[in-house]
């Protein structure tokens, strides 16, 4: 048989199986993919090696931050979604995706969670299934990396006996306008029937999908994405610690410049970076640029200086508002509002907040806080607990907003404390003469 004829038959055996779908991985990436398929009323499995969160989810507690409810409680519904600590399931899917973590480690990828995911998909690997990796990575890992592991794993030939393909994920936590509906995939095969088989899948999900050429162009596609972020993110923060220094509102500026209805788009200045992709994801882009072209990535890595510099300068401010008032920020009562990296969203993951808080504790600050999604956070290797709203703002020198969950009644925090430093432009231009912005 030619290998043509093959790839062919391998096409029609992906459409023919089962449609049975399993989900290594069961963070906000998985579980919200997992939630998506069961709702279109495929046979779902998730897969964590995490039993407590399985054991969760299998009862509907939604034990995973960033995913919407309303996906996830009709997926429930439906009875279309179980959960396993097991790759089992793995045998008896026609679509396998991986969605495991990729974090840093000294300051290199850590891939890790992706082989060993590859090795539990491997070992129960079944001819005519679809794998498709959504995990953020560096180019060339679904070719050089996942693809040997499935391959040696299971005894089958990629593009002869499965099919092999990259689609990043592309998950706005917390957002009520980008949905996973209304979000375009961007899919890369290791052949073309890989990426038709992933086309044919994720248009079930999404309104659109848009092919590239192979699994390397879309894992740079991801990248290039959150570096654009990453940059311009940087760009407005060093901008505000400028237009500070010569006396001039940054927030009118960037108001100023977005009345153009070309060539700008408006980025606003924070407290810095946090999350899993802003501050980790453009990392793999330089690494991979180092490693194999021996070049530096210069505009990201000067951006990455900037945005890991601001919770020190936030801190600085801090100090700068109260000696304008006559107190020092050693022993004076800081009281943080919002330590998670996003509004509205229950994850710290690299929240800029905690970098901040911690900056503070450095130079002498009493620290406590207030999250809606957060019981107790880490500072100087402990844990503080959650202190009340009232009491907090009754008590404290100056308020820091870091983080302005929609949940905050802004006017009333502004009537009840003494002093507020507002990082976020959450106030506005609106009249509070305790009110800071950054």
């Amino acid at each position: 048989m030619s290998g043509a004829a093959a790839t062919g038959d391998l096409s029609s055996k992906v459409a023919q199986r089962t449609g049975n779908v399993a989900v290594v991985g069961q963070g906000y990436v998985g579980l919200t993919l997992a939630s998506a398929a069961a709702a279109q009323r495929f046979r779902v499995t998730g897969i964590d090696v995490n039993a407590a969160r399985t054991h969760a989810l299998a009862r509907g507690e939604l034990a995973v931050p960033g995913v919407d409810e309303g996906t996830f409680r009709a997926a429930i519904e439906s009875g279309n979604l179980s959960f396993s600590t097991s790759a089992e399931s793995v045998a008896d899917a026609s679509f396998i995706f991986i969605c495991v973590p990729t974090p840093l480690r000294d300051g290199a990828p850590d891939l890790s969670f992706v082989e060993a995911a590859g090795r539990d998909v491997a070992a129960h690997l079944a001819a005519g299934s679809l794998v498709v990796l959504e995990s953020t990575t560096y180019p060339g890992t679904t070719d050089q990396l996942l693809l040997p592991l499935l391959e040696q794993g299971s005894g089958l030939r990629a593009g002869v006996d499965f099919l092999l393909a990259y689609s990043p994920e592309r998950i706005d936590p917390g957002s009520a306008e980008f949905t996973m509906r209304n979000t375009p995939r961007v899919v890369g095969g290791t052949t073309p029937e890989a990426t038709e088989a992933a086309l044919s899948f994720y248009g079930q999900l999404v309104d659109k999908v848009f092919p590239v050429s192979s699994t390397r162009t879309a894992e740079t596609a991801k990248l290039l994405e959150n570096t654009f972020r990453h940059i311009n993110v940087a760009l407005v923060n060093e901008l505000t610690m400028l237009t500070h220094d010569l006396d001039i509102n940054v927030w009118e500026v960037i108001d100023a410049a977005s009345t153009k209805p070309f060539g700008f788009m408006p980025f606003y200045p924070g407290p810095g970076i946090g999350g899993h992709c802003i501050p980790l994801d453009p990392t793999y882009l330089s690494w991979q640029v180092r490693r194999q072209t021996g070049r530096r990535f210069g505009v990201l890595e000067a951006a990455q200086d900037v945005n890991e510099r601001m919770p020190n300068y936030v801190a600085s401010r801090v100090a700068e508002i109260l000696n304008d008032v006559g107190r020092a920020v050693r022993g004076s009562r800081i009281f943080v509002l919002g330590v998670t990296y996003k509004a509205d969203v229950g994850d710290m993951r690299e929240s800029p907040s905690l970098m901040a808080m911690q900056a503070l504790y450095r130079k002498g600050a009493e620290i406590s806080f207030h999250d809606p999604f957060v019981e107790d956070a880490p500072l100087n290797g402990g844990r503080i607990q959650r202190t009340d709203l009232a009491e907090g703002l009754a008590n404290a020198d100056l308020v820091l907003l870091l983080t302005p969950h929609s949940s905050y009644d802004l006017d009333q925090i502004a009537e009840q404390a003494s002093l507020v430093f507002d990082t976020r432009n959450a106030y506005g231009d609106a009249p509070h003469d305790n009110v800071v912005r950054l």
